[in-house]
């Protein structure tokens, strides 16, 4: 594929190129195997401007001042199927989809770069990244993951050499994949056409944005001094990974500000390393309770004293309101209620903020309420234009305008969308779901709408040493949840309605071994939460898809098979 840009694109140099993640966290991209499908994969960052780089050096070497004209030349070949944004599970769960309806067309990906999946469990087991075979990034080319069964594996799904050189794509009758540097800056829906920064034009017949999100960061620290910035990471990538792990080590002090899912699983993983490390963890956030925006109070309470078991120190109903250095070098925060806290690092873990810097440029419309770009039940923003994944704010037919920031729901959306860029126009009804583990021995997986402000029903009962998140990947040698249900769902019978007397409801002081918590709305169950109860997830899907009102949840529960041993 011919360029005329003085910038030309090039394929990407592993040993000099940043762009880690074109190849991180593809396990969806294995069913593309077989696919003989040109792909065009551009990610981040693009050479520095020149002084050609300029209107003027355009009219200079075209003779041609209508740029119109001149951008013509740029567009040298349409790419039927366009995606902008991240390489990750999302994408490349479109990917497969759409190549598989169109084996042997082109499909573009226009992207900065991404991340791999969240290294937070490397904390929990005191996990070492050995030293292992690859062709990437020196950086991240030792890094490996390991599963509780043992397993580990590279975060790169393949070599460099799998891909094709950029100028060669064009020309390769049995297809392939190509990886680029490239960021679009604006969209030209009528026209179907991106633009990149360095000028060059894409056209496209369907486009899918795949921005993705950021981690929000805090006003009190972002606006700090540089000495203070320094020592605060929101914990996004694996340089993030590597700065934590270093503190860890040393045995220093650490807050984490934030009371999610995070944030009380790094305080739990943290907690435990550090009775090795001598250092302390801090955790601080404005809720009553950890997970306390999704966990009913009883629950939560429950949850916050397992964090406490950890050696965490739980600093609830607060919020940092300044950050200044001691002599020492350590930070000070000034809580909201006057408290202060002595700390050698800050982890921000509050949230994420979708990437919607498009919109502005490009004409679309962004969620007021929840953030995200405005899309229909099938995912489309506007004609051949469709977004998913965490920048997706989208209509549920059962549950209404939602946006979802979790792993199983960029699959779940990205295959989506492929499939309606091929033509199928399906709404979205298949429920995501998410999980969250507090350590090897208390794990919940969640869908629908699980929110604390809801009405609840919980039915709970005694757990075996089989109901735990270690079990079941032990079980299973699979440490993605979303993963173990999906094989669930082949195979799941529904339980029939069997009378037992262990379920039962929440007791105040109990040790809640295992259960089903109902969230309701208009007395219709919206959202599930499975507390380590795990391969059900195909009948709460059920449920939520049925969205019927019950007169006795505890009967519902059964169909969980709470009893069983």
């Amino acid at each position: 594929m011919s360029r005329t840009s003085t910038n030309k694109l090039k394929a990407p140099d592993f040993d000099n190129d940043i762009s880690f993640s074109t190849m991180l966290d593809l396990e969806t991209f294995i069913k593309m195997q077989t696919i003989l499908a040109p792909v065009y994969v551009l990610v981040r960052s693009w050479p520095r401007a020149t002084a050609k780089d300029t209107p003027k050096a355009v009219v200079e070497a075209t003779g041609e001042s209508m740029r119109s004209e001149t951008e013509q030349e740029k567009i040298k070949e349409k790419i039927p199927f366009s995606i902008i944004g991240d390489t990750g599970r999302m994408a490349y769960g479109a990917y497969a989809r759409a190549l598989g309806a169109y084996v042997a067309q082109k499909l573009g990906h226009l992207s900065r770069g991404a991340r791999p999946p969240l290294p937070k469990a490397q904390f929990a087991a005191d996990r070492r990244f050995p030293h292992g075979p690859g062709t990437a990034h020196p950086a991240y080319d030792r890094l490996r993951y390991s599963q509780e069964s043992g397993d580990a594996y590279g975060i790169y799904f393949e070599h460099s050499e799998y891909y094709t050189p950029a100028e060669e794509l064009s020309g390769r009758d049995n297809g392939g994949i190509s990886v680029l540097n490239g960021r679009v800056v604006k969209l030209d829906v009528h026209k179907k056409r991106a633009y990149l920064e360095d000028g060059q034009v894409v056209s496209y017949d369907k486009c899918l944005l795949a921005t993705g999100g950021k981690p929000k960061g805090l006003p009190v620290f972002t606006q700090a001094a540089e000495e203070v910035s320094q020592k605060v990471t929101l914990f996004r990538t694996i340089e993030d990974y590597q700065k934590l792990d270093a503190v860890v080590k040393e045995g220093k002090d650490v807050t984490i500000i934030g009371g999610g899912f995070l944030g009380s699983e790094l305080a739990c993983a943290l907690g435990h390393k550090m009775k090795l490390t001598k250092g302390t963890v801090t955790q601080i956030y404005p809720e009553f309770g950890n997970m306390g925006k999704i966990l009913p109070e009883y629950l939560s309470k429950w949850t916050t004293n397992k964090v406490k078991s950890e050696g965490v120190n739980i600093v609830s109903n607060s919020y940092v309101k300044s950050v200044n250095t001691q002599a020492d070098g350590k930070l000070n925060l000034t809580l909201s209620t006057g408290e202060e806290v002595s700390t050698d690092h800050v982890v921000v873990a509050v949230g994420l903020e979708p990437n919607t810097e498009l919109a502005t440029s490009s004409g679309l419309e962004v969620d007021d309420t929840h953030g995200g770009f405005r899309v229909n039940a099938e995912l489309e923003a506007r004609s051949n234009l469709w977004v998913a994944g965490d920048a997706a704010c989208f209509y549920d037919i059962k549950l209404g305008r939602r946006r979802v920031e979790h792993h199983d729901h960029a699959i779940v959306s990205g295959r989506l969308a492929g499939d309606n860029m091929t033509g199928a126009g399906k709404p979205y009804w298949h429920q995501s779901m998410f999980w969250s583990d507090l350590g090897p021995e208390v794990g919940y997986e969640a869908i629908g709408i699980v929110d604390s402000s809801l009405p609840t029903v919980g039915v709970f009962a005694k757990a075996t040493a089989k109901d735990t998140p270690k079990a079941v990947v032990e079980a299973t040698g699979e440490s993605m949840r979303s993963e173990t249900e999906q094989a669930a769902e082949v195979t799941a019978i529904v339980a029939p309605l069997l009378h037992a007397s262990e379920p039962h409801a929440p007791v105040s002081g109990e040790d809640y071994g295992k259960g089903v918590i109902f969230y309701l709305r208009d007395q219709t169950v919206v959202g599930i939460v499975l507390w380590n109860v795990f391969n059900r997830m195909p009948i709460a899907r059920r449920v939520i898809k049925e969205g019927k009102g019950y007169d006795d949840l505890s009967e519902v529960a059964k169909l969980f098979s709470l009893h069983s041993d």
